[in-house]
């Protein structure tokens, strides 16, 4: 028998890390941005073994400082789609704000770091949203499009095609061959 299952990976990481700490009796502050806050000093025996339990997950402690905020620009531009209030920002003013560096000087992190541009990436992580909301909501093309602040479902289309090689169309007419099929299985 197969099930299909829908989970959001942010909640789920938040719940690993929260278990994790618990677990060792360590008190914490979990922020949005992928850092942990530690309220007292810490053994290394209970850091390795934090770092042994995290990574048998799949998470990692990162340590290295350039690493580390091009994880923290990553964790702010996800947080920035997924706020219907901050998603009509500007990108690079909103992550000078929140990480208080210069554009330009994080910018060149994150290209010299990932061999890509933030804007390449907040195009990337848009048209994973506009997928995401195709396959789990009822909106409209229009709709996603305004969500996701676009200039008009021209432009959602163009850089969806660009990066997926299908239009916006042909996904969803494929989602719902995918449904349809799936509901015949279970008849």
């Amino acid at each position: 028998m197969k099930i299909s299952v829908k989970y959001d990976l942010n909640i789920t990481c938040k719940t690993i890390l929260k278990e994790q700490l618990d677990k060792l009796d360590i008190p914490h502050l979990l922020h949005g941005t992928g850092e942990i806050e530690i309220k007292r000093a810490i053994s290394d025996e209970e850091m390795q073994e934090l770092f042994n339990n995290l990574n048998a997950y799949g998470i990692y402690v990162l340590n290295d400082q350039k690493t580390v905020l091009v994880q923290r620009i990553k964790n702010t531009i996800n947080e920035m789609l997924e706020d219907d209030q901050l998603k009509s920002q500007k990108v690079s003013e909103y992550l000078a704000d929140k990480l208080n560096y210069s554009y330009t000087y994080l910018s060149n992190l994150f290209s010299e770091t990932t061999y890509t541009s933030i804007e390449n990436f907040v195009i990337l992580r848009k048209v994973d949203h506009a997928k995401d909301l195709m396959a789990d909501t009822d909106l409209t093309l229009t709709e996603i499009a305004y969500r996701l602040n676009y200039s008009s479902v021209a432009h959602l289309s163009g850089q969806f095609k660009k990066i997926t090689g299908l239009t916006p169309t042909k996904f969803q007419e494929i989602l719902e061959r995918r449904r349809g099929t799936r509901t015949q299985q279970t008849i």
